[in-house]
């Protein structure tokens, strides 16, 4: 688990410098210069993420199971969660949609939808640790985006939006029911 917890600390304590210290990031890319932050940035990120995957395959192999069993019917919620965060995920990438143009924020939304939809279908300690430690930082960022001037953003098109749809519900498709079986050999929609 101290694999998993530096990971988590490093990957989400560098996403969150914009949100939560401002002033010392500024302070960074004023000492270091823009390539310079961005470097040390994409670095930390990086080993993060590394420490992210170790941490978390480490821990799969011997479990803390805090709850016996996840009730009935939560696998098909998820199961739905996941699209919509797939659709919030394609939203903040496909040009001109209402979706972005609504929400401002579809990318943060489609993590704390991620998050929250695996945190109430899972029940060992690393997978809390992981998916509250996401469901927290997206809350932060989300809330600390809000209280900035939002940049603007293009308005939709029906066409925007349809588009939007297909590539969040065929993102959805592919990981229920193939990578994430392929990538973390949980087959989502077998459970």
């Amino acid at each position: 688990m101290t694999w998993l917890a530096l990971g988590l600390a490093l990957f989400l304590g560098i996403h969150l410098t914009r949100a939560l210290a401002p002033q010392w990031r500024a302070a960074q890319i004023a000492r270091l210069g823009d390539k310079g932050w961005k470097g040390v940035y994409s670095l930390t990120s990086a080993v993060g993420f590394g420490l992210i995957l170790w941490g978390f395959s480490q821990a799969r192999r011997e479990p803390v199971v805090l709850w016996p069993h996840v009730p009935f019917g939560v696998n098909h919620l998820t199961a739905l969660l996941m699209l919509v965060a797939a659709v919030l995920m394609a939203a903040a990438y496909v040009p001109r949609n209402h979706i972005k143009a609504k929400l401002k924020h579809p990318m943060t939304l489609s993590v704390k939808v991620w998050a929250f939809a695996h945190l109430i279908v899972n029940n060992t300690l690393a997978d809390v640790m992981l998916f509250g430690s996401f469901l927290v930082w997206a809350i932060l960022v989300f809330r600390a985006a809000r209280r900035r001037p939002a940049p603007p953003v293009a308005p939709g098109t029906a066409a925007g939006t349809a588009a939007t749809v297909v590539v969040g519900v065929a993102l959805w498709a592919v990981f229920a029911f193939w990578a994430h079986a392929a990538w973390l050999g949980i087959a989502p929609l077998s459970r």
